[in-house]
């Protein structure tokens, strides 16, 4: 999600970028980075939702996947931890947006074979 300054609470600066890469037809977004970007020791989801909402305003449900961020998050969550923050704001989407965000777009985009 290009480093998105969650811990600083800024989104406009940040917002804009995404916004223009978001016009791009063959760009995809990965949900990565999200919890070493927020205060390692204090983050909660609900600062993470905005980034989040705007990535999928910008790309839609067609060009998002999820990442782990594994290793690297593990400095400021544990990797079910870090994965739960997309999985449950994806609770607010149809299974059909679900299912393509926590693997067929990756799927689609890499031409992995089921």
């Amino acid at each position: 999600m290009a480093k998105p300054p969650i811990k600083a609470g800024e989104i406009e600066h940040w917002a804009e970028g995404i916004r223009r890469l978001g016009q791009f037809p063959n760009v995809l977004c990965k949900l990565s980075g999200l919890v070493t970007e927020a205060d390692w020791q204090h983050w909660k989801p609900d600062q993470i939702t905005p980034y989040l909402d705007l990535v999928f305003e910008a790309f839609g449900a067609e060009r998002l996947m999820i990442g782990s961020d594994w290793p690297v998050c593990l400095v400021a969550a544990s990797y079910r931890h870090a994965m739960s923050v997309v999985q449950e704001w994806l609770q607010q989407f149809p299974p059909q947006t679900q299912q393509a965000i926590l693997g067929g777009n990756a799927q689609r985009f890499w031409k992995l074979r089921t």
